[in-house]
């Protein structure tokens, strides 16, 4: 059967890593450890968009003074200790989908906002890296998402055209950044859910990477 998608370009955490909810578990005890409160909603903020950005809306939050290098690096440490070598946990479906793209010889490549060097990280960690033909980083682009840049340098360079191509978010930042590129976006909610806005925004709203598999197959 022919599909008439050419690519499908994933976003990484909060879609194959359970990594969103891992971060702000960290994020919340160190709070906790300096007495500053309402890092839930800041951190809310800040999913889907790069480092950058983040630093940005914190400081925004909390103020110029407030130590943000300092409680990000306790926070990464943190990370490392609990989830580094393989531990931190795939979300439902990955391997499955994966697998099932690569079978039916779809391009496959990563929209991440996180750095390049930690996505590699993690991807060979995991032991999925091999099925990404592409990967467009945080720090490769100059606009964070909701701006389309990466979305369309992950197009760019495997050699598609957007609207030929799904991209699988988990946040609205990202959803967003993925409708304005002309992709075709699908939203699997983690810690955000799926508000009137991202419902028109995306093709389809799904439980899990299991139900894009399904859901796929039938275009």
């Amino acid at each position: 059967m022919n599909m008439n998608f050419d690519a499908v370009v994933f976003d990484m955490d909060g879609v194959i890593f359970d990594s969103e909810r891992a971060i702000l578990l960290c994020w919340k005890e160190i709070a906790q450890k300096r007495g500053f409160s309402n890092i839930e909603e800041t951190f809310y903020k800040c999913i889907g968009v790069t480092n950058a950005r983040t630093k940005e809306i914190v400081l925004e939050d909390y103020g110029q003074d407030f130590p943000y290098d300092e409680v990000d690096s306790e926070a990464m440490v943190l990370f490392k200790e609990r989830y580094s070598e393989g531990r931190l946990p795939l979300k439902k479906g990955v391997n499955e989908l994966l697998e099932y793209l690569n079978d039916k010889n779809i391009k496959i490549a990563l929209a991440s906002s996180t750095r390049r060097e930690k996505v590699l990280l993690q991807l060979e960690a995991a032991g999925i890296l091999k099925y990404f033909e592409k990967i467009v980083a945080g720090d490769m682009v100059e606009r964070s998402k909701p701006a389309p840049d990466i979305y369309l340098k992950a197009c760019e360079e495997l050699g598609v055209e957007p609207q030929k191509a799904y991209a699988i978010e988990d946040s609205h930042n990202g959803i967003r950044s993925a409708s304005a590129a002309k992709l075709r976006p699908i939203m699997v909610p983690d810690l955000l859910p799926a508000t009137e806005e991202m419902i028109n925004l995306c093709e389809v709203v799904l439980d899990n990477l299991l139900e894009v598999k399904e859901y796929l197959k039938d275009k």
